[in-house]
């Protein structure tokens, strides 16, 4: 009988999370960037071999903050710990732990039987990985030092024992998606948040805090000629909270945006099978993270 399960990965934010389910699926599932917070949606990575399958679920980093849009983040992360049958804790080797990682590990005690820890970054220069093994000890007694791991996505290292230890620990179950899925995110999901990750890439200060991605329309249109791949079309809109702030996303001349668009249509032509083009534009919703039918739509809490 295969082994099955539910992963949902958790952690502070830029831990890691997204960078590591994109290295055990082998495959870019979830958009990776330097600001914290990227992650705003449940994101499932579906990994499936020999043994069987496990579907890993990148969500937001926990941290505490009383705003309404972060509040909604950590209610989509709680669904995830509740509904998963296994938990990485990813830890970051080179910050130290402070009140913030202390919150995440005593939100995470009472899973402590299906927690599997792991210290990410530990390829970094300074990196002090014996702290964080110190810190699970303690803050999470019930978690056996057989079930942590050091990893380096940066290095890709490390991964295999994890996997051995969260196929050991699956219960035997049938596939929970067909064996050739590597995620189940919708095509307009996997727009948005390429179009979201290259803005963030190139937008400075606040700004990437400020945006978020709606796709309009999404068609598939004959190739000319007929001999090339289809071709996807899209309408897409990076939504913004200020007149000032479209003007900054527009860029001189409209030089910003058509970069975002043609760095966004780059690589969704590498993860499609057929040739992307985008029709990419800049509005504003005037305090969108304060508008409750937003927040929920982009998180997931519908």
């Amino acid at each position: 009988m295969p082994k099955a399960a539910f992963v949902a990965l958790a952690g502070r934010p830029s831990v890691g999370k997204s960078s590591l389910v994109n290295l055990l699926c082998g495959e870019k599932v979830a958009i990776v960037s330097a600001v914290p917070q990227t992650t705003r949606n449940t994101v499932r990575g579906i990994l499936t071999n020999s043994i069987g399958q496990l579907v890993f679920i990148d969500t937001p980093g926990r941290h505490v903050s009383e705003k309404k849009f972060n509040k909604k983040l950590m209610e989509t992360a709680d669904r995830a710990l509740e509904d998963s049958e296994l938990i990485l804790y990813v830890l970051d080797a080179t910050r130290a732990p402070g009140i913030e990682e202390e919150a995440v590990a005593a939100r995470l005690k009472a899973f402590q039987d299906r927690i599997v820890g792991v210290i990410n970054k530990t390829d970094v220069p300074g990196s002090d990985p014996k702290t964080f093994l110190a810190f699970l000890s303690e803050s999470l007694p019930e978690l056996p030092s057989s079930r942590c791991f050091l990893v380096s996505c940066h290095k890709k290292e490390g991964t295999g024992p994890l996997l051995e230890c969260l196929y050991e620990l699956a219960p035997e179950g049938d596939l929970l998606y067909p064996g050739e899925y590597y995620t189940d995110q919708e095509i307009d999901f996997r727009i948005s948040e390429i179009i979201r990750e290259k803005a963030m890439h190139r937008l400075r200060e606040e700004l990437p805090h400020s945006i978020y991605v709606e796709v309009a329309d999404v068609e598939f249109r004959d190739s000319d000629p007929p001999s090339e791949k289809k071709r996807l079309w899209a309408r897409a809109f990076i939504i913004c909270e200020r007149e000032s702030q479209k003007g900054m996303i527009v860029g001189k001349g409209g030089e910003m945006i058509k970069a975002i668009g043609q760095a966004a249509r780059k690589e969704l032509n590498s993860i499609f099978e057929w040739k992307v083009d985008l029709d990419l534009r800049v509005k504003t919703s005037r305090d969108w993270r304060h508008n409750d039918r937003v927040i929920k739509k982009i998180t997931g809490n519908l």
